[in-house]
């Protein structure tokens, strides 16, 4: 399923993201591990990574409904939107669970950053998404 831009209001790309990828193959084709990007205010993490290139599984299309695209935030966790009862009923669900864990696709960015997100090496989207 791709994942099209939400449909609200961003500002411009300021908040600095850097996503730190442990499979960075089988995520971007590439050896690269570390990503620096910028993000708007009103973005979430999921659509920030895939717009980079960075293809963090999700399977339900970013609307919450599975764990897919369980990411560490490491730092700027008060630059995020906070976790709903959905999204941490979800998180239960995802391997590898930490107190720093997030559904990508229900981070909403708030703050000034910096966010660094940590993409775990078992997170890897078996199809490769073409925009169309």
């Amino acid at each position: 399923m791709h994942l099209r831009r939400s449909d609200h209001d961003h500002g411009p790309a300021t908040v600095p993201v850097k996503f730190m990828l442990e499979d960075p193959e089988g995520l971007t084709g590439t050896e690269k591990t570390e990503w620096d990007v910028l993000a708007a205010k009103g973005e979430h993490l999921l659509e920030v990574a895939i717009e980079a290139g960075i293809n963090i599984e999700h399977a339900c299309g970013g609307v919450c409904a599975c764990s897919t695209c369980h990411v560490y935030v490491e730092k700027g966790m008060d630059s995020l939107s906070e976790a709903t009862e959905a999204e941490e009923d979800r998180v239960e669900e995802a391997p590898g669970l930490q107190r720093n864990s997030r559904l990508s696709c229900q981070c909403e960015i708030e703050g000034e950053g910096p966010i660094v997100v940590r993409v775990p090496a078992w997170n890897r989207n078996a199809v490769k998404e073409v925009p169309h």
